[in-house]
């Protein structure tokens, strides 16, 4: 199944409504490792966003997975990017 990159930017401004939703947002994404939908995810250091490794069947499908976060509920993502990659070697390949 194809890896999807996904990058959310924040808006400074919103960091409470980011503090806000974060159990609910950490909640939801905790239940979609579970499922195996993300494989990776955590912030950039700066507070200017978060990257998220999901798995998919294309863009479409993610997209409408991100619909659910906490965050996109409560507008506190600024922009997001989702972009399909292709590891060629490293753990999510199973070649060292």
């Amino acid at each position: 199944m194809p890896v999807f990159a996904v990058e959310y930017h924040y808006d400074p401004d919103l960091a409470g409504v980011r503090d806000e939703h974060r159990p609910a947002h950490r909640a939801w994404l905790a239940d979609l490792v579970a499922a195996g939908t993300v494989l990776e995810s955590g912030p950039y250091p700066d507070g200017s966003g978060a990257l998220l490794l999901f798995t998919g069947t294309d863009i479409d499908d993610v997209t409408t997975v991100l619909a659910n976060d906490p965050f996109a509920a409560a507008g506190a993502i600024a922009d997001t990017r989702v972009t399909e990659w292709r590891p060629i070697m490293g753990p999510f390949t199973g070649r060292g």
